[in-house]
């Protein structure tokens, strides 16, 4: 039987602030004046919500969020904080266990989505011991429409009501993979959304309450979904020491906006989730497009995608930076990339905070194309670690999802931009 949690919502549009919107906090710039029936209330120095009104100084979700019970085991078991380290920054660099260390990780979207746990531990196994120590999954998986039995999703946006699957074909199969990953000592990046419409995304907001992809931020219906959502997902893994940083979304960009749309989205749902959780850190998840500090005046440093990059790393309830490297899709060169690490490098260095190089990869000639990349983030002041796209094994199933960009555990791309690229680290 699944455990559901179920959202029901309706659009509401106001000059003062929302239901669950953010009405103050530090930097916070928007009205301070809730709708009627809610009041601004304080939570932490960084958020300040509108709760609906109860007469007392205590408010809480209940009365719009309503969770089955079942025997199922719907959540990961609290790891004592006692004696434990989560993932932190220091200076211009992360600190994992205690270790202050420039790292190499991947991404996989699909480690979520697995259903043997056999499956889950070999790809932790493997990165264990490669010397990966950071892996960036997919925290979503939006349908409008329930799939097959036995497929796996965790959320069902449909008709203006969001329902959250914590059953053994939802959340719980991300459960395993936060599990698999403590007992390995590999660290997660989790994200909530994505901007493209792969397994839902904005897209599938958009089809349930009406946004378009640009509307999204600022849709306040869909909003309150997300945030309902990003309160679940933080509820079950807040004392985990695996987990290394919440990210807000997948590549977001609101083309066309003015940068104040996506500014000021970054600025309320990060502090959101800083008041969830202040144990763990929070970035963005951005491509790193909108950046004058080494400019060339292409398309990815241009403000296009309505992303600013300097103006949003500013923001006191974002941790770190993340910027992304695809020189084929956005009509660069190889080459160019160097420069783009560069650029981003100069940019958190003179910010006061690291850089996660976090997705770049290339269709072919992987060790030729992505290793120069590798060599110069790691020798570039202001770049922590970077995690290449993406990480590859032979499961069960076969071979895991090849996007093009992918490699594979054992073969000769793996170790040169792998294993030698570790020992460069280590020496």
């Amino acid at each position: 039987m699944k455990t559901l949690a179920i959202l029901s919502l309706t659009s509401l549009v106001s000059a003062e602030a929302a239901p669950y919107a953010q009405c103050g906090g530090t930097g916070y710039s928007g009205s301070t004046t809730c709708v009627s029936g809610w009041t601004c209330q304080y939570q932490n120095d960084w958020f300040s919500q509108c709760l609906e009104y109860s007469g007392s100084g205590t408010t809480t979700l209940s009365a719009t969020i309503s969770t089955t019970k079942s025997t199922a085991t719907t959540k990961v078991t609290a790891t004592s904080t006692s004696g434990v380290e989560f993932p932190t920054i220091n200076g211009l660099e992360f600190e994992i266990d205690g270790k202050t260390s420039y790292f190499a990780g991947s991404n996989s979207y699909w480690i979520g989505f697995l259903t043997n746990n056999d499956d889950v531990d070999l790809v932790f196994d493997h990165m264990d011991e490669s010397g990966l120590r950071i892996l960036r999954v997919w925290g979503f998986n939006d349908v409008n429409t329930i799939p097959s039995s036995g497929t796996v999703y965790y959320q069902l946006l449909k008709d203006g009501t969001a329902t959250i699957n914590t059953g053994a074909d939802g959340l719980q199969r991300l459960d395993y993979v936060v599990t698999s990953a403590e007992a390995r000592n590999v660290k997660l990046v989790i994200n909530f959304v994505n901007n493209w419409s792969d397994y839902g995304g904005m897209a599938a907001y958009a089809t349930a309450f009406g946004s378009s992809q640009t509307t999204w931020y600022t849709n306040t219906a869909a909003q309150t979904a997300y945030r309902a959502y990003i309160k679940a997902v933080v509820a079950r893994y807040i004392n985990s020491p695996a987990v290394f940083a919440w990210e807000l979304a997948n590549e977001p960009r609101c083309n066309g906006c003015n940068t104040s749309v996506l500014y000021n989205w970054i600025q309320s749902t990060s502090a959101y989730i800083k008041s969830l959780d202040s144990k763990h850190m929070v970035a963005i998840g951005d491509e790193g497009f909108g950046l004058d500090t080494g400019s060339d005046g292409s398309y990815p440093y241009s403000y296009g995608e309505g992303l600013n990059f300097t103006m949003n790393l500013g923001i006191d309830t974002i941790d770190f930076a993340t910027f992304h490297l695809y020189p084929t899709s956005w009509g660069t060169t190889n080459d160019w990339g160097n420069g783009w690490i560069t650029s981003h490098g100069a940019a958190c260095a003179a910010a006061g905070k690291p850089c996660l190089f976090e997705e770049y990869g290339a269709t072919s000639n992987h060790c030729s194309i992505e290793a120069p990349w590798q060599k110069t983030a790691l020798n570039t002041t202001g770049i922590a670690a970077d995690l290449y796209w993406q990480y590859g094994d032979t499961l069960s199933s076969g071979k895991s999802a090849d996007d093009g960009n992918t490699f594979y555990y054992g073969t000769s791309d793996f170790t040169c931009l792998v294993t030698d690229h570790v020992a460069a680290i280590d020496s």
